[in-house]
């Protein structure tokens, strides 16, 4: 069984940032973080969880519209992590904010499915308030 944690969420300003971080552990089938597809999808109360970011397995990232310029993803694979940096946050970026991992073969607009991903972590609160 895989385990992903996140790490990072609290409670912030309009404006200010956070950096979410995700990392997993036990049985990969010898798979490190660094060779799966990795995606941050959020869920606000009483909304879908919907998709944010993802890198994939190459490196290659996608987001969804509203936080593109402000969000980034990125690997640190000598870590074993994957972060989200948060920067000019919104009320609106308030959220449960989840990591997920996928197979290595899926990129692109397949991250965005959350269907596509085998293991989610247990979430992280971010609180953003005006």
């Amino acid at each position: 069984q895989v385990q992903v944690v996140e790490s990072g969420g609290g409670l912030v300003q309009a404006g200010d940032s956070l950096r979410l971080s995700c990392t997993a552990s036990g049985r990969t089938s010898g798979r490190t973080l660094g060779n799966y597809a990795v995606g941050w999808f959020r869920q606000a109360p009483g909304k879908e969880r919907d998709f944010v970011a993802a890198i994939g397995w190459i490196g290659r990232t996608s987001y969804v519209d509203s936080v593109k310029g402000r969000f980034t993803i990125s690997r640190d694979n000598a870590k074993n992590t994957v972060a989200l940096q948060m920067n000019s946050l919104k009320p609106e970026d308030t959220a449960i904010y989840y990591c997920a991992l996928a197979p290595p073969i899926y990129d692109g607009e397949t991250l965005h499915d959350s269907t596509t991903y085998d293991y989610w972590g247990q979430g992280t609160q971010v609180t953003v308030s005006s």
